[in-house]
């Protein structure tokens, strides 16, 4: 990347020693004889650097650094002093200054300090580029949904984002119980420190522990240096904890005493650290019921469910699918280069099908038939077998055994309703349902009327 110097020194062989010195490490080299020809020329040509005599008529070294602190703060300084003290180099480097350097200057030094600066710059644009697409991947608007359900979750993000509550994530496999933890992580003031995932369900109890508290050396076979674990890893951070209902009654000892004391021991050891980490932990399990059970910890339970957010599996917000499908569409045209449509009918049979892995199988199956599709339009016959098998599954009724009363009635009028083309007039009479009553279960039960007709 091309980088443009400003160097400002009332000596004018001083200033032209040092453009010759710099000319190799920038595309330009700006000269002014003192500050305020410093200002007018920065005022005109973005710069990268300004390299800056301390003592000058007019304004001196410390007056531009102010002046260019506040004005063009993206900017870095260097300072040159043939006068310099302690005193001078620690009042520069606090008003902002990137260093200083004493004159007569060492031209080496120079480069290697100029090196540096411009380092420094492009890792803070990288990192500002990463923090972007990072907010960009986790912001609320790619937890994707319009339904009651959805728009109840939102709110709840927003509100216990900004404090250091634990959070219990409770969803089937596939509903994003990740992506909403994500969420909470990076518009909480947390953001800018570690967000730490790990699956609690693929380790066995003894690599848990040591991946999570970390090890001494030698406090198992294998452990032949110290290791930290993730929760340190995580602190000022947030650290996630899928599957936390797969843990032994042994582990969430260890993990109640975390949340309670804010701090650990490693695998091994006896000395206590401090961390400072908010826990955000996600099953596809009741808890309750597993407490119930006697399978986890009561205690445990209750410091993790602070906030309890239920993440609603895709068949229970049908409304939702549309504005998934195209959701992922655009991001897959994108990444692969192509310009896909979906006709009417694919769309029907997405929104008709029961997604039995949620909002992640709709995603895969997204990415492949984005790859996979030849022409530019998505039809029936490119879709997975299963989600093409009936031409109207969504006039079938779902019931099964252990279903409530009231989410039988639920299935009932939504296969009702698209049995009639949304019809709720004719959907009312073959339920026998008042239309005064038919409206308010459809708003009860918060069923989609994007189709239904009066």
């Amino acid at each position: 990347m091309t980088h443009r110097i400003l160097i400002v020194d009332d000596e004018k062989n001083t200033r032209e020693g040092l453009r010759w010195a710099l000319e190799s490490h920038a595309e330009e080299v700006l000269l002014a004889p003192d500050g305020e020809q410093a200002l007018l020329l920065l005022g005109d040509n973005p710069v990268d650097l300004v390299v800056s005599d301390l003592k000058m008529p007019k304004m001196d070294g410390m007056e531009l650094l102010q002046h260019v602190r506040e004005e063009f703060p993206e900017t870095e300084f260097v300072m040159l002093t043939g006068h310099g003290t302690v005193e001078t180099a620690v009042d520069a480097m606090k008003s902002g200054a990137f260093d200083y350097l004493m004159k007569p200057v060492n031209l080496e030094e120079l480069g290697l300090l100029v090196k540096r600066v411009f380092e420094s710059r492009e890792l803070k644009r990288e990192n500002e580029r990463l923090r972007a697409e990072v907010n960009e991947r986790y912001g609320f608007e790619n937890i994707v949904g319009n339904s009651p359900a959805m728009q109840r979750i939102f709110q709840v993000v927003r509100q216990v984002a900004p404090t250091k509550a634990s959070v219990l994530v409770q969803g089937e496999t596939g509903t994003g119980k990740e992506l909403v933890a994500r969420a909470i992580h990076y518009n909480s003031p947390r953001r800018k420190k570690a967000f730490v995932a790990v699956n609690c369900g693929a380790l066995s109890q003894s690599l848990l522990e040591s991946e999570l508290f970390g090890h001494e050396k030698g406090s198992f076979t294998g452990a032949v240096s110290q290791r930290a674990g993730r929760f340190e890893a995580a602190d000022k951070g947030t650290i996630f904890l899928d599957e936390i209902g797969e843990t032994s009654p042994e582990f969430q000892v260890k993990l109640l005493r975390i949340l309670q004391e804010q701090e650990l021991e490693r695998v091994g050891g006896s000395k206590p650290i401090k961390v400072d980490v908010r826990v955000i932990a996600a099953t596809n399990r009741d808890l309750k019921k597993e407490v119930e059970a006697g399978r986890f910890r009561e205690d445990l339970y209750y410091r993790l469910n602070v906030i309890k957010i239920d993440l609603p599996p895709l068949r229970e917000r049908q409304e939702d699918t549309a504005l998934l499908v195209h959701h992922f569409l655009q991001q897959f045209n994108k990444e692969h280069g192509r310009n896909l449509t979906i006709g009417p009918k694919t769309m029907q049979l997405l929104q008709n099908y029961s997604w039995p892995g949620n909002v992640r199988q709709l995603r895969t199956m997204m990415e492949s038939i984005s790859i996979l599709t030849p022409g530019k339009e998505i039809q029936p016959k490119h879709l997975p077998e299963e989600v093409a098998a009936d031409p109207d599954p969504g006039s079938q009724l779902r019931l099964k055994v252990g279903m409530t009363v009231r989410d039988a009635e639920r299935e009932l009028i939504r296969a009702t309703l698209n049995e009639y083309g949304g019809n709720k007039a004719k959907a009312a009479r073959v339920l026998g349902l008042g239309r005064k009553t038919l409206y308010r279960k459809l708003e009860e039960y918060e069923i989609a009327e994007e189709k239904a007709t009066a």
